[in-house]
């Protein structure tokens, strides 16, 4: 269905909008030349199926990848994920083709409204906070962690000798205990 639709995406119309009153060989020469049209690359593909709101939207995206490690993904939210009407209730087609349209505008542009008042302040707010966590990090926690580590050397070392000599033995001895048995799983 999908090469179909690419198939009729990809065909070309053509629309005579000329004068009537031009000249017949101004029309031959026209029919002469050959009307061609490049095959679309995979972006054009992939935007053939977009929605119609996304078609007449007046921003064009910046960044193509707003969420590249996919955080948000719980967030892909569709008319049909949150109402849907049982075969045994259903309302008219056209009160479902407006309660549909309505909640998607609804939904992009209260989402526009909101993050225009919102985002600038909140990324200045994340800005401030992840400033302080790093500089807190770096100059405070980092030291301490590493003046720890330096003042208990010597009780590292000795942890590792007490595992070599008392733990390390017994993991040994049961490995080699356990080794031979095996678990074969067979399908009946």
């Amino acid at each position: 269905m999908d090469s179909e639709m690419t198939e009729e995406d990809s065909e070309e119309v053509e629309i005579d909008l000329s004068d009537s009153s031009e000249s017949p060989e101004l029309e031959k020469e026209e029919e002469t030349q050959t009307l061609w049209k490049a095959q679309p690359s995979v972006e054009e593909e992939e935007n053939i199926h977009t929605s119609t709101l996304v078609e007449i939207s007046d921003t064009k995206p910046l960044i193509k990848t707003r969420d590249p490690r996919g955080i948000n993904d719980c967030l892909k939210v569709t008319f049909e994920d949150v109402i849907a009407e049982p075969v045994s209730v259903r309302s008219g087609d056209r009160v479902w083709i407006w309660s549909n349209a309505l909640f998607e505008v609804s939904r992009v542009w209260l989402y526009r409204i909101l993050s225009v008042v919102l985002a600038i302040p909140m990324s200045v707010l994340s800005g401030v906070l992840f400033a302080i966590f790093s500089c807190f990090h770096v100059w405070m926690v980092g030291p301490c962690v590493e003046y720890v580590l330096i003042g208990t050397r010597w009780l590292q070392s000795l942890w590792n000798v007490v595992l070599g000599v008392f733990v390390l033995p017994f993991s040994r001895t049961a490995k080699r205990c356990c080794g031979g048995f095996s678990i074969h799983l067979a399908e009946e």
